[in-house]
C-alpha cells in the first residue's frame, strides 16, 4: 500500500498537484488519486508533460488497444469493482467515452497507461480548451504484485 502511496506522490508531485489532492478510491490494491496542477501548462503541453513522466517514472507505455493494455484495464477494473459496485460492465471504450464526454464539455484531454515495477498507472491530464482554470490531473496506480 505505502508504494502506491509513494508512486502517486510523485505523480501528484511531477504535475505540482500535490496540495489540495485527494483519494477517490484507497485500497490495498489501487489507489485513484485527484487534483488540480500548479504548472504552467496550456493545452499544447500535455502530451509532452506526459511524456516527461513515464520518463521520470522509468515507466513503460502501453497502447491501450493492445493485449497488456487490454489486460491492465482488466485488472485495474477488477481491483475498483472489489471496493465500490459499479452498475456496468468492464468495456475497454469506458476510457475513450470519458474522454469524448470530457471533450464535449470543452476540455483538451490527453492520458497515457504504463507500467513501473509491477505497478500499472493511467494518468489523465485534462483542462479547459479556453485555457482558463487549471489542468486537472487524475492518477490511477494499481499493484500487480499479487
Amino acid at each position: 500500500m505505502m508504494k502506491l502511496h509513494r508512486i502517486a506522490g510523485e505523480i501528484m508531485g511531477f504535475f505540482e498537484a500535490f496540495e489540495g489532492s485527494r483519494p477517490a478510491l484507497d485500497s490495498r490494491e489501487i489507489l485513484i488519486v485527484r487534483g488540480m496542477s500548479r504548472k504552467r501548462m496550456n493545452a499544447d503541453d500535455m502530451s509532452r508533460e506526459l511524456d516527461s513522466l513515464i520518463e521520470h517514472l522509468g515507466a513503460a507505455e502501453l497502447d491501450l488497444l493492445s493485449e497488456e493494455g487490454a489486460a491492465l484495464i482488466g485488472v485495474m477494473d477488477e481491483q475498483i469493482r472489489s471496493c465500490v459496485e459499479v452498475g456496468t460492465e468492464t468495456d475497454i471504450g469506458g476510457i475513450h467515452r470519458l474522454k469524448e464526454s470530457l471533450e464535449d464539455m470543452n476540455f483538451s484531454v490527453e492520458y497515457r497507461l504504463c507500467m513501473a515495477d509491477e505497478t500499472g498507472l493511467f494518468v489523465v491530464l485534462y483542462r479547459d480548451r479556453s485555457g482558463v482554470g487549471p489542468c486537472f490531473v487524475e492518477a490511477v496506480v494499481s499493484d500487480l504484485s499479487e
